[in-house]
């Protein structure tokens, strides 16, 4: 494998809508030689007892929305944001700035060619000014429901008040530099992610 002009770090902002397969597809485009940053996970953990954000939300949200053992229950945590505009503003308010200080931290401290930004809010906390590449994973409202449903068991007017609080898609699709479609296979899906993989190599 060729070494990156100037051993420049690569920087891949990975996207999408809720339930596209975001995640899945991060997995597919690992290699030995890419380190992936999962904002979500990043998130889970700034949330856990008993940081300065978890303080925060805690002030913002009441402390109900923790458990007897002061863990937030994260399906609470969702309803309560997403119930309100008011309080869904001000919960980005106290998460973004931080998730965005540990993904940089992250990307400085990565030895790999490539760094694959797995976040579902490239766009809209602006992570996608540090981006060199942009993909996008697009699917069906109608498969984003039914994958989300499988996996958390949301109502589905959960999933579409959550999908509705992003950027729409289209307007994610326009901006991508690369566009993964999975609506189909996983071989299929596969297949797309190996090829936007391959060509990094040889820009």
């Amino acid at each position: 494998m060729k070494k990156r002009k100037q051993n420049k770090k690569l920087i891949v902002g990975l996207t999408g809508s809720f339930g596209t397969g975001k995640s899945t597809v991060a997995g597919m485009l690992r290699t030995s030689a890419t380190r992936v940053i999962d904002a979500d996970r990043i998130s889970h953990d700034l949330i856990k007892p008993h940081g300065k954000v978890y303080k925060n939300i805690i002030r913002l949200l009441g402390k109900g929305i923790a458990g007897k053992n002061g863990v937030i229950n994260r399906r609470d945590l969702g309803k309560k944001v997403f119930s309100s505009r008011n309080y869904l503003v001000k919960f980005n308010k106290i998460m973004h700035p931080a998730i965005i200080s540990k993904i940089q931290l992250r990307i400085k401290k990565a030895k790999e060619e490539v760094v694959i930004l797995d976040a579902p809010l490239l766009f809209e906390t602006g992570l996608v000014r540090i981006a060199d590449k942009v993909v996008v994973v697009k699917a069906s409202l109608d498969n984003q429901i039914r994958r989300v449903q499988k996996k958390s068991g949301l109502s589905k007017a959960e999933i579409i008040l959550r999908i509705k609080s992003q950027i729409p898609l289209k307007e994610k699709l326009r901006l991508a530099d690369f566009v993964i479609d999975n609506n189909g296979t996983v071989a299929n899906t596969r297949k797309q992610a190996v090829l936007i993989r391959r060509s990094w190599w040889r820009s």
